[in-house]
């Protein structure tokens, strides 16, 4: 059974910083691409980054650039999320997902989801 588990999330003011992380279980985490996502209430779920296999290549969206940094520990099939210099705007709940089928923007490529956990920045 897959498992996806994030934690990090909380409650921050404007500036600071949070380190996502997602523990996954059940499947071999090396062969899988990594991505997050976040949910704002009344909106669609809508891309974040993603990161390749070996983690080799990322993706951003534009929202995130600069600010954001995805990374893995296949060691430790964990994926995570650094982010930085927080924004109120960036509050949402924030999903990691694995997709086997290689690393993407599209959230319909991802296999699997996690539960989320809660970004809420605070101006």
């Amino acid at each position: 059974q897959v498992q996806l588990v994030e934690s990090g999330g909380g409650l921050v003011q404007a500036g600071d910083s949070l380190r996502l992380s997602c523990a996954a279980s059940g499947l071999t985490f090396s062969n899988y691409a990594a991505g997050w996502f976040r949910q704002a209430p009344r909106k669609e779920r809508e891309f974040v980054a993603t990161i390749s296999w070996t983690g080799g290549s990322t993706i951003y969206a534009d929202s995130a650039k600069g600010r954001f940094t995805i990374s893995r520990d296949n060691a430790k099939n964990t994926v995570f999320l650094q982010m930085d210099s927080l924004k109120p705007e960036d509050t949402a709940a924030y999903y990691c997902g694995e997709a086997l089928g290689g690393f993407s923007r599209y959230g319909r490529v991802y296999d699997y989801w996690g539960q989320g956990t809660q970004v809420t920045v605070s101006s």
